[in-house]
């Protein structure tokens, strides 16, 4: 049976949702993130980079969020969420299942990384690290997430969805970096389609099953 090495409050909430969405029988082992929030080392047991999401089957092991959910619908999806071939919802698909880690988490994930860099500095040295991190956010981060969540509230406005009009592993994909954004980014502001995205999907009965087996789930509002 296909299984999950779910570490808790991260991604890999994403792929018990889209089991949940296609209905295949799975089973869970849990890890429980450190105090300095990084994965278990035990991770590293099943795969050498120890980060989740990781999942294991028929003598496979799979990591990247975007190749999980290549191998999961590709093997399991009998057609389902992923748009007809040669088509431009394929190709737009193609397109957000990619960019969701490639493109619209780094600046999420400097943007988090620069507002906690001044708390976890040593006293003496946070105003330095404090005034560092508030020029690369100011320069650099709020403006390209700034740009990313205008790209997002484009796009919606074409259709429902990412792909278009039918819901498909894409929206799963891009449901982690716009709850992020939402959590963190400021999403809330000036961005009503990309926020009614994020509360269609929270709606979803699969997404609702997903987070009662995944446990607590922090990221999304």
């Amino acid at each position: 049976m296909l299984t999950v090495h779910h570490l808790n409050n991260s991604r890999s909430q994403r792929v018990l949702w889209l089991l949940e969405e296609l209905g295949i029988p799975y089973d869970i082992v849990r890890y429980q993130r450190q105090p300095d929030m990084r994965a278990p080392k035990e991770l590293r047991d099943i795969h050498p980079l120890g980060k989740s999401p990781v999942i294991t089957d028929n003598g496979n092991t799979i990591a990247e969020s975007g190749a999980i959910a290549e191998y999961i619908i590709g093997t399991y999806g009998n057609g389902r969420l992923i748009p007809p071939p040669n088509t431009p919802e394929r190709l737009r698909y193609t397109y957000w299942l990619h960019y969701a880690e490639g493109s619209a988490m780094p600046p999420l994930l400097l943007k988090l990384l620069f507002t906690l860099m001044p708390k976890r500095a040593p006293a003496l040295l946070r105003p330095l690290v404090r005034k560092v991190s508030n020029q690369a956010l100011t320069t650099l981060v709020n403006p390209q997430l700034k740009q990313h969540m205008a790209f997002w509230e484009s796009e919606l406005g074409k259709s429902e969805w990412f792909a278009g009009a039918e819901f498909s592993g894409a929206d799963i994909q891009m449901s982690f970096p716009l709850e992020a954004a939402a959590a963190r980014g400021g999403l809330e502001v000036g961005h009503p389609k990309a926020m009614a995205f994020v509360d269609r999907i929270q709606a979803r009965p699969a997404y609702i099953r997903a987070l009662e087996k995944g446990g607590p789930y922090t990221i999304g509002r």
